[in-house]
């Protein structure tokens, strides 16, 4: 089915909001989880919705509950993020972040306590909105860990993704955003509803053998997701541990946090004044110098040109906010269900989206 976003936001709001949200809460979880399926990551969008929805019913994530500085170093924070969705509290750290940098120049935030953070591109385009250059570091304990480290054939650690960002003075920052897997679970979620394969050198089955089956990371015992780039993407993911986890204090995959009360994000974020480094004019002058550079050299046959990091995603915003956001039948038919849960009927989501004339499948 084609869904309309303004449409998609609708519903998934109901939803929050039937499941206990404030309006202010329950709009801004849908707006980030539609934001993330508008830039072309289904994993990080509103496929998350029944996953938030039986968290909640388990008590893993508290509807309402806002981020607080317990560490106040001047240009070091420390934040708690008290078990609320990720989508508030982790935007709620960062702004406390970009507010200390207009004062210090400079600002090392450590996250703690969080729900799934979602896409930390949302974190890194709130930096650059402000001007700002930013790095984030990610990890996740509380569950079963999912990535095996290079040379092993069992998960010990989460798909811990990193972020960087710079502003452009072209509207959208340079932005990689990149989980230290080969593919982020939630990608292999939209596999397994699709009824897809991942490709070759992805996975491993719990003996530790190749497969390409997506179910061997919901089942048990679990299989395990390659790093990306091998021993490279191991080193990353691993130091996406230490700094969110081990520096930033929220702790780190073990088997000591594997069966912890909740699901918990760790995010470590640098926050940079890039006039603390140089002058705008030079900034942006070497900015503009080297993406021509980069972006100057031909294309490789049957190919369409260099690309910058975010600029797919840029790409894919136009074309989902004129035509429509896709969504499978199985992950819809999941999200049905978890509304049903929190007393959302059918017949009322599909009368959100004939306001839009969007297609129901139920």
């Amino acid at each position: 089915m084609i869904v309309d976003h303004e449409a998609l936001r609708r519903v998934v709001s109901a939803v929050f909001r039937a499941a206990g949200s404030d309006d202010a809460e329950a709009a801004l979880v849908a707006r980030r989880l539609v934001e993330a399926n508008l830039a072309g990551h289904d994993s990080h969008g509103v496929a998350r919705v029944p996953q938030y929805i039986e968290a909640v019913q388990a008590g893993d994530v508290t509807p309402n509950r806002h981020a607080g500085v317990i560490a106040d170093q001047g240009a070091i924070l420390v934040v708690d993020g008290n078990g609320g969705y990720g989508h508030v509290v982790a935007g709620e750290a960062t702004e406390f972040g970009i507010e200390r940098v207009a004062e210090t120049g400079v600002c090392v935030v450590a996250l703690r306590n969080a729900h799934h953070i979602g896409r930390i591109s949302h974190w890194a385009e709130l930096c650059s909105a402000a001007g700002y250059a930013s790095m984030h570091f990610v990890n996740s304990i509380g569950h079963t860990p999912l990535v095996a480290p290079f040379g092993g054939r069992h998960a010990r650690i989460s798909t811990n993704p990193f972020c960087v960002a710079l502003p452009t003075r072209g509207g959208w920052p340079i932005l990689l955003d990149m989980a230290t897997a080969k593919v982020a679970e939630g990608k292999i979620r939209v596999a397994r509803n699709k009824g897809q394969e991942v490709e070759d050198d992805t996975l491993l089955d719990p003996s530790g053998a190749p497969t390409n089956d997506p179910g061997v990371i919901y089942q048990r015992p679990r299989g395990a997701i390659l790093p990306v780039g091998g021993h490279k993407g191991y080193g990353l993911g691993l130091f996406c541990e230490l700094f969110a986890g081990a520096l930033g204090g929220g702790g780190t995959m073990k088997p000591e946090t594997e069966g912890a009360a909740r699901v918990t994000n760790n995010m470590l974020s640098v926050i940079i004044d890039p006039a603390l480094l140089t002058d705008a004019e030079s900034y942006e002058a070497e900015v503009d110098s080297i993406v021509a550079w980069v972006k100057g050299t031909p294309p490789v046959d049957g190919g369409e040109g260099v690309l910058l990091p975010n600029e797919p995603e840029q790409r894919m915003r136009a074309e989902r906010m004129a035509d429509g956001i896709p969504i499978d039948a199985v992950t819809w038919g999941l999200i049905l269900e978890a509304a049903e849960t929190v007393a959302v009927d059918r017949e009322r989501i599909a009368g959100m989206l004939a306001v839009h004339g969007a297609e129901s499948h139920q």
